[in-house]
């Protein structure tokens, strides 16, 4: 009696999702495989533990020596060894990029160095992130800094083209960078309220409006040594904020800018006799914050300042969501309307981008 056999030869890698996830939470091959019995996966397939134990000790191997080439994914796309679909091999990026909010938000802003490596045993008995997994992610943020610290042009654009992540991830990594290079305090307990997405917010604003690469041009004489174009705070910019001064320190220009405010929002305003009473105290913080700016450690605390210069005076006299927005855009305005004030496209510079961060930052 003879029988008959179909065989069927590939070279395929074959991945595992589910293996894949495991393996970048930090999960030790035993752990992992008693995770995949917990979830019924024996069960549903009726194999033996054994061969559970094998496949998954196989799936590991492979992701481990994928993982250089994950550090450099170009590299992936253009090896021969490992065959791999081009949907999976962005998948495999996508996700090997890919972070956790919790941990993001212990780290966002500070230097990626040995020092912030020192702590992550702390920040994953915080998060309760494996300590494998805390490693990885703050490995793959130092590593896409440095490789784009140094270019010049769009900060999105250079992490998408060395490290071949979706727009929305490009993103996120860019305002960790920008962040990181610009030390933004975010740990303070009164910006715990604030999400990595808020920050990330706020950070593509200023991208877009606030460094070298928004003036829309290169300086004329560059320099290898220059700031990088989305990277650093446009310096002169910064510098010029400190004309803002004269709408607080000259007496008949507050005056007037409150009583034009005042003028379009009574009666709109639910908040409107609290906003009144407390315009200047407002306006202060606001042009203040904009003239400290030159120094390094008032740039650090942006935020620390705008959360106790605005919102937090907003949030003791409970000012709606909607009112907030209606008195940052009739303030922002009104200044056009000031004939003895000279510094019209500066103020729309600062404020344009500092009406959208409060917005962010007053939500509950």
């Amino acid at each position: 009696m003879t029988s008959e056999l179909d065989i069927f030869v590939g070279n395929t890698t074959l991945i595992d999702e589910d293996v894949y996830r495991l393996w970048l939470d930090g999960y030790s091959v035993s752990d992992a495989v008693a995770l995949r019995v917990r979830s019924g996966i024996l069960e549903q397939t009726g194999a033996t533990a054994a061969v559970l134990q094998s496949d998954t000790m196989d799936h590991y191997r492979t992701f481990q020596m994928l993982e250089r080439l994950l550090h450099a994914p170009p590299k992936l796309l253009h090896q021969l060894i490992f065959q791999i679909p081009p949907s999976r091999q962005a998948l495999l990026i996508e996700r090997y990029y890919t972070f956790d909010e919790a941990f993001v938000r212990e780290v966002l802003g500070k230097k990626l160095s040995k020092g912030t490596k020192k702590d992550l045993d702390d920040i994953s008995t915080k998060t309760g992130i494996t300590l494998k997994s805390c490693r990885r992610q703050f490995d793959n943020f130092k590593r896409v800094f440095k490789v784009v610290e140094e270019m010049r042009g769009s900060l999105v654009d250079n992490i998408q083209q060395h490290f071949l992540l979706s727009d929305r991830l490009a993103r996120d990594y860019a305002a960790i960078v920008f962040f990181a290079n610009n030390r933004f305090e975010t740990g303070k307990k009164k910006l715990q309220y604030l999400s990595f997405g808020d920050f990330a917010f706020c950070a593509e604003l200023m991208i877009q409006n606030w460094t070298l690469g928004a003036v829309g041009e290169a300086p004329t004489d560059p320099d290898p040594q220059a700031d990088d174009m989305d990277m650093d705070l446009d310096k002169e910019f910064l510098q010029d904020l400190k004309e803002l001064k004269v709408l607080v320190a000259d007496k008949d220009l507050l005056d007037l800018h409150k009583s034009l405010v005042c003028t379009a929002l009574r009666g709109k305003l639910g908040v409107f006799s609290e906003m009144e009473a407390n315009f200047k105290n407002l306006s202060r913080g606001l042009v203040n914050v904009a003239a400290k700016l030159t120094h390094n450690k008032d740039v650090r605390d942006l935020f620390v300042d705008l959360v106790e210069k605005f919102v937090e005076p907003c949030r003791s006299d409970h000012w709606p969501l909607n009112d907030v927005r209606l008195f940052l855009n009739q303030y922002s305005a009104s200044v056009h309307s000031l004939d003895g004030f000279r510094h019209q496209a500066l103020w729309d510079r600062y404020m344009g981008t500092l009406r959208g961060c409060l917005l962010r930052l007053c939500h509950d």
